[in-house]
């Protein structure tokens, strides 16, 4: 059977991943909805006007659109369907990405509301990210106890007798 910590990251990497590579190929074709990929166009225009750099460096924003769509389509894949590490740098990626566009939402003034959501699928990267890093713990592992009558209970005889030895003696006063 899976350790819980197994199933919570398998859990958090499938979730995670499709709802990046939904968002990002919403960001990138209106065939999933016209009016959220309107939306992502109009606000990537406000980030563009409020970032002057962007402009200097020759990046519209389509360009920055595009790109951060389909980082979080490639990523969300990765997340989704590729075992091992790769799914740990796609994670730090999104993560990233999350971070820059947190940026943006504050450069332009948009309220909480805006991007929540942003905040939410930051907290659960992280978390998938400190969980999956995390080593495994070997004390938490449970050993299986051996059958009655077996070598195995020499053992539990003298862990109870060391218990009983560091018991408190003596009368007990109850008042």
């Amino acid at each position: 059977m899976a350790s819980p910590r197994t199933v919570t990251v398998v859990a958090l990497s499938v979730a995670l991943g499709l709802f990046f590579v939904f968002m990002g190929t919403i960001k990138l074709t209106p065939r999933l909805s016209k009016d959220a990929h309107s939306e992502m166009k109009r606000a990537y225009k406000s980030y563009v006007r409020a970032l002057p750099l962007l402009k200097k460096m020759g990046i519209d924003s389509i360009v920055l659109r595009e790109s951060i769509g389909a980082l979080e389509v490639v990523c969300g894949i990765v997340m989704t369907l590729v075992p091992g590490r790769p799914k740990d740098v796609a994670n730090f990626f999104l993560l990233l990405l999350v971070l820059a566009v947190l940026f943006f939402h504050q450069l332009v003034g948009d309220p909480l509301k805006r991007y929540a959501h942003a905040l939410v699928f930051g907290m659960l990267l992280t978390c998938r990210l400190l969980i999956a890093c995390k080593p495994e713990d070997p004390s938490s592992e449970k050993k299986p106890s051996p059958p009655p009558g077996q070598a195995g209970n020499v053992e539990n005889a003298e862990e109870q007798s060391s218990l009983y030895e560091k018991a408190p003696q003596g009368k007990m006063k109850l008042s």
